[in-house]
């Protein structure tokens, strides 16, 4: 278990922690199912922002904008990147060897900037949108928690690599079904007793978790049908995705 916090620390988020003594593919598949803990830190700056907000300190939409900023560099804004590049390799043409190449070369073409520029987008304005309460505020931390399942959902059993190399080697199809579950169980609690502690009902909730868990599976089975796997970018762009979805569903939950 110390290796797989080490790992998923490592490889999801800007704070350095000790490597790990080895990866194996248990090792690697944790790494992938403690992705949502990694989140922790970003969700405590959301859940001040969304404090300082109901107090009108700052409008919905600076506070949303300081959340994502935070949150990118707390990633390194490598999932960001990842989205950019999956979006490149995909719009490249229809040949696989081709889009992987491109994914590799890790600049940004115009398929990827506009990826960006509209992931940010939604996922500014679904999360200024609730957070100016406390229940849209306890959506909003649900919804990041959600959006950091994506790595386990693109990992689990019968999903394959789509190169010999790179993070996708050594996680893909590493995450057992029941360990997938045990982690969206624990997500969808974790946004139950945050919309309890708002005076909420919490099965809001499930509406959030579901809709990050779907957009996750959604770019991983696109990936799948188009390069014959996943990468480290496939994960990368699951969970922005997964983060626009669980958003967007928070905002519906909070009207």
């Amino acid at each position: 278990m110390r290796d797989a916090w080490r790992l998923s620390a490592g490889t999801f988020l800007v704070i350095p922690v000790r490597p790990p003594g080895g990866v194996d593919p248990a090792t690697a598949g944790g790494a992938m199912v403690l992705a949502p803990v990694t989140a922790l830190p970003a969700a405590a700056g959301w859940l001040a922002l969304g404090l300082v907000t109901q107090n009108g300190w700052l409008t919905p939409l600076l506070a949303a904008g300081l959340a994502l900023a935070a949150t990118a560099l707390l990633s390194r804004a490598m999932h960001l990147d990842g989205l950019a590049d999956l979006a490149d390799g995909l719009t490249s043409g229809p040949s696989r060897s081709r889009a992987l190449e491109v994914m590799r070369r890790g600049d940004t073409g115009p398929a990827g900037a506009a990826a960006l520029v509209l992931t940010l987008l939604l996922q500014a304005a679904a999360l200024a949108g609730v957070l100016g309460t406390a229940k849209g505020t306890a959506l909003a931390v649900t919804a990041l928690l959600a959006s950091r399942l994506a790595p386990a959902v693109a990992c689990r059993r019968g999903v394959p690599t789509a190169r010999a190399d790179g993070l996708g080697a050594a996680v893909a199809g590493t995450v057992g079904g029941a360990s997938l579950v045990a982690a969206v169980l624990g997500v969808l609690l974790a946004g139950a007793v945050a919309l309890w502690l708002a005076g909420e009902p919490p099965y809001a909730a499930g509406l959030v978790v579901a809709a990050g868990v779907a957009g996750a599976w959604l770019v991983t089975w696109h990936a799948v049908r188009r390069l014959g796997g996943v990468t480290g970018d496939v994960i990368g762009a699951a969970i922005e995705v997964a983060l626009v979805t669980s958003l967007v569903a928070a905002a519906v939950a909070a009207a």
